[in-house]
């Protein structure tokens, strides 16, 4: 699944749950799905960020560095 779908499944979810609509089997499933896709987006985010790298311009060559977070 890519990281919009997920987004966009995981809004659609939020928006039902806002409207109290449902009853409590229901809101329960939909909240466990929304759990796995909340989930699911941060774990395409963090891949993301391990394949970012930066290009320092070293001279007139290009060195590429992987990406270290800060905290």
């Amino acid at each position: 699944m890519k990281f919009e779908e997920a987004m966009q499944n995981l809004e659609k979810i939020a928006l039902e749950l806002e409207k109290g609509d449902l009853d409590l089997d229901t809101s329960m499933e939909k909240f466990e799905q929304g759990m796995k896709l909340s989930k699911e987006c941060n774990k395409i985010l963090e891949e993301a960020e391990k394949k970012i790298t930066i290009l320092i311009k070293n001279g007139d060559e290009l060195e590429e560095e992987d990406f270290v977070a800060k905290d």
